[in-house]
């Protein structure tokens, strides 16, 4: 796969269900139109992300279906929806097999057969922090899970859900972050007790057989300190922390795979240290939505090796839509996240500017109007990062300095070289006007140099003595150039 690959996340459940109703029969993984395929390997994508194949919990299902928080969602999403239209959560998972929807394991495989023609890989989701209450284990190895007492269970009821095996009754805690409420409709699994470890493995192992790569849900739950903090007081009694972590054990035994890390809290880089391809990074979309060029340009600034390794998104199934958060500083905004160095990674539905954040239990998402101006913008961005220049070259901050006020400061700018080849994106993330002069570094020996915007098809033809302080950028609010610089 080439460096700082591009990366698109389908939801799978409400994705067949629109195929189906275009072709006027029940579409599976296994039967997609090739012509679906054929779009994201013209489009310039490496990898497809499929969220949601395995079977979801029927007990997940029965909450996803009645409580009356979701229920007010669904009627603002999808109104007039009916109990059809939600599958339940795709991270409430009964079991690591494709649920009956996607078309079973012949079904996947013929998905990743499709793909694999085409030359992308396939990820799917490992979630390894819990499992829904129905899953097998639950009943048959209690002890893989969290469990608590009855004095826990009297003390906090919503905590824990009382699971009857044989004789006894169990009390499985519910799956939580140490900063958050519990999440009900799944049950926390043991990462201090070998076996819940060795069971989980297990379940990658199989994962294996069918994919190229996992998209690991909140990974960093996974990590000693952090499970010690949120479940250390529950389960200590009987189990200590393990001399090693899990995740470098795990990558180990299924080196096969690539790892994607949804992973917050600054834990980016010990995750990346402990064997992840890629995590997650939250940080360049809180800078982005803030606007702040000077917070953007500090991140950017972070060691190659490490951005190298980081998944740019401005959206994905838990965030809410770029074109609607963004609005007319998304040309700014795309530019940045989905040309720098790291994984680049797109959602469903943003190409064509969808501004419906669904939540992830439904499987049916309202139809949209597609904006041909975000489509424009993400078919431009796509077709040059597509260039090898994007993937091999090399990739350098730039200083901007001022140009007769104080707004250079507002500016992002940073090129790719190389051999001949040369872009440079430069970027307005704020609220107003911007201007500045970006410094280019060294260039070829010409009188003369154009600078084409793959953004706009303009072309602006500069001297070299017009250069040597600087390339004049002024941009709108939320505009970017992303400039392709040959010799005039």
């Amino acid at each position: 796969m080439r460096q700082h690959p591009h990366l698109y996340e389908i939801s799978a459940w409400p994705w067949l269900e629109r195929l189906s109703r275009r072709a006027d029969r029940q579409v599976t993984l296994g039967d997609v139109p090739g012509a679906e395929w054929d779009r994201l390997a013209s489009d310039g994508f490496d990898i497809v992300y499929l969220m949601g194949v395995w079977k979801r919990s029927g007990v997940g299902r029965l909450m996803a279906r009645t409580d009356p928080a979701r229920l007010g969602e669904y009627d603002r999403v999808l109104p007039g929806w009916s109990m059809r239209d939600v599958p339940g959560s795709p991270y409430s998972i009964q079991a690591y097999e494709p649920d009956a929807r996607m078309g079973g394991w012949e079904g996947l495989d013929r998905a990743r057969d499709a793909l694999r023609q085409r030359g992308l890989s396939l990820f799917l989701d490992f979630v390894p922090n819990h499992t829904g209450f129905d899953h097998e284990w639950v009943a048959s190895r209690p002890e893989l899970y969290v469990e608590g007492t009855l004095d826990d269970y009297r003390r906090a009821p919503g905590n824990f859900h009382p699971v009857d095996a044989g004789d006894a009754v169990h009390f499985i805690a519910c799956g939580r972050d140490p900063f958050f409420e519990p999440w009900h409709d799944v049950a926390q699994l043991n990462y201090f007790n070998p076996d819940t470890r060795e069971a989980m493995i297990g379940v990658l192992q199989t994962i294996a057989q069918h994919a190229d790569g996992v998209r690991c849900d909140m990974a960093m739950l996974m990590v000693n300190d952090v499970f010690q903090q949120t479940w250390g007081s529950t389960v200590d009694v009987l189990w200590r922390a393990p001399a090693e972590e899990f995740w470098p054990a795990a990558i180990r035994r299924v080196p096969q795979l690539r790892y994607l890390a949804e992973v917050y809290w600054d834990r980016e880089w010990q995750l990346q240290q402990q064997g992840f391809t890629y995590t997650y990074d939250k940080r360049l979309l809180e800078r982005l939505h803030q606007g702040s060029a000077s917070g953007v340009r500090g991140h950017l600034q972070a060691d190659p090796s490490f951005s190298a390794k980081l998944a740019r998104f401005l959206e994905n199934h838990d965030e809410a839509r770029a074109a609607a958060t963004f609005g007319s500083r998304l040309p700014a905004a795309a530019a940045i996240a989905l040309t720098a160095p790291g994984l680049r990674f797109y959602y469903e539905g943003q190409l064509e500017g969808a501004e419906i954040k669904s939540p992830v239990q439904l499987g049916h998402w309202p139809e949209e109007q597609v904006r041909p101006d975000v489509r424009d913008l993400y078919d431009r961005i796509l077709r040059a990062t597509n260039r090898p220049l994007f993937h091999e070259g090399t990739w350098e901050l730039l200083g901007v300095y001022g140009a007769g006020d104080t707004t250079y400061d507002d500016l992002v700018a940073f090129s790719w070289r190389k051999g001949s080849e040369h872009a440079v994106v430069a970027a307005n993330a704020s609220s107003h006007e911007a201007q500045g002069l970006v410094q280019l570094g060294a260039l070829p020996h010409a009188a003369a140099f154009s600078f084409t915007d793959q953004l706009s098809d303009h072309r602006y033809r500069w001297s070299r003595d017009d250069l040597q302080d600087g390339l004049y950028v002024r941009l709108a609010s939320g505009a970017a150039h992303v400039l392709l610089v040959e010799q005039a």
